[in-house]
């Protein structure tokens, strides 16, 4: 384990440092939280820019592991499950209660109920320098950021008018399905017609995952509503209405009329509405804390896990035209249930060389859907990668937080 003293000193040099103090920041910032170490880094890239000792949950009130950020800032507040205790400089994570935040007692062992502890001076100058969405990784072992090359990776798209949105394959994300309209940045093209997403200084937050039932779900009932069966809210839920409007088409098409979703009646279902089968992976964009859009993609070698990755995008004259990449694995153990359900045999290994550049070489994204990601891509934009969708913490009013799992025993 780093020493205390170490931490200590450190963050003290940094932060006296006039290359590198926190009123100098570079670009989008990124905190790392070794549970292990019980230390906390701030990073501008793959640069260090303080460090600091930490507290996290003891025993019983473990502090989860995984990929977040920042959804709300109080200088001054109390805990409202703890008997009202002082939270100085809190830093959201979740909105379960997962936070960062002042102490005056901060142990070189975990104390905490969930949360991060910080002493107190550290988390004043912490707050001063960030901002909602920084991103937070929480690991239990140091990980460190490194420069991430691969053609896969999105770059920022030339000046320039996109195709209208009805020519790209889009799709709304889950929470916006059915009633509510889909929240896309538009712009006007020349002459005026509207329709083209534009470039924006806002950073996007992308995440790349494996397709499941529901999205296969989603297909068929945007293929049924399509065709007139009327299958309720499109929300990846067989629901009443969704089975009676399976049942009308089967009925329709002189078949035993059951409702029994095989491959075989979904093909036949989407193709007679003219839609393509669904594809394996898809790709969700978020931005301002809500759902952008959605679009599909195809994961080679499916019986690999993707593993659980985090990359952030830095463009500035110091990276040149093209910008940068800068990413970490982090260990993710995929219950034994979930792995059967993805049909993964063989795990990921976060610990592989290039195991970033190798996970990517197996995604293939269409160009219209590249060409809308990289319309909207910004400095300090992020890309999550993971084998499962984000769960019940990513809502309204969140990024997309990633959960990962120990080891069973650890």
């Amino acid at each position: 384990m780093v020493s205390r003293f170490a931490l200590t000193a450190s963050f003290v040099a940094l932060l006296l440092s006039p290359a590198t103090g926190f009123a100098g920041s570079r670009g989008p910032l990124q905190i790392i939280v070794s549970k292990d170490q019980q230390s906390l880094v701030v990073y501008d890239g793959d640069a260090v820019i303080a460090t600091s000792p930490v507290s996290t949950g003891k025993a019983g009130h473990a502090t989860p592991t995984g990929i977040f950020s920042i959804l709300e800032k109080r200088r001054h507040h109390k805990s409202n499950i703890y008997s009202n205790a002082p939270m100085p400089f809190m830093q959201r994570l979740t909105w379960s209660g997962i936070a960062l935040h002042g102490s005056n007692h901060v142990p070189d062992y975990p104390a905490s109920h969930g949360c991060v502890r910080l002493p107190s001076a550290f988390a004043a100058s912490l707050y001063k320098m960030t901002e909602r969405g920084v991103h937070v990784l929480i690991s239990d072992r140091q990980i460190t950021p490194a420069e991430v090359k691969s053609a896969l990776l999105f770059r920022p798209a030339p000046s320039e008018v996109l195709p209208p949105l009805s020519d790209v394959p889009l799709r709304p994300a889950i929470s916006q399905a059915g009633d509510t309209p889909v929240e896309v940045a538009m712009t006007e093209p020349a002459g005026g017609a509207a329709g083209a997403v534009k470039s924006t200084a806002e950073p996007i937050r992308i995440l790349i995952t494996r397709s499941d039932a529901r999205d296969a779900m989603r297909e068929v009932q945007a293929s049924l509503e399509f065709l007139g069966y009327a299958p309720g809210t499109i929300d990846g839920h067989a629901g009443p209405a969704t089975i009676a409007a399976l049942r009308a088409f089967q009925t329709s098409e002189g078949i035993e009329s059951d409702s029994k979703l095989t491959p075989e009646l979904t093909d036949r279902l989407l193709r007679k509405a003219g839609r393509m089968p669904p594809q394996n992976g898809k790709i969700l964009v978020r931005q301002g804390f809500k759902p952008l859009f959605e679009a599909g993609l195809t994961i080679n070698k499916p019986e690999e896990a993707l593993g659980t990755h985090f990359l952030q995008f830095r463009h500035n004259e110091e990276e040149g035209a093209e910008g940068k990449w800068f990413g970490v694995s982090l260990e993710n153990h995929l219950p034994a249930s979930t792995k059967k359900r993805l049909g993964i045999s063989i795990d990921a290994d976060p610990f592989a060389y290039n195991a970033i550049q190798r996970t990517l070489a197996r995604m293939t994204i269409s160009d219209d859907v590249r060409k809308r990601v990289e319309g909207l891509l910004a400095e300090g934009s992020s890309l999550s990668i993971a084998d499962t969708e984000s769960g019940l913490e990513t809502g309204q009013g969140t990024d997309f937080i990633t959960i990962t799992r120990a080891r069973p025993g650890d």
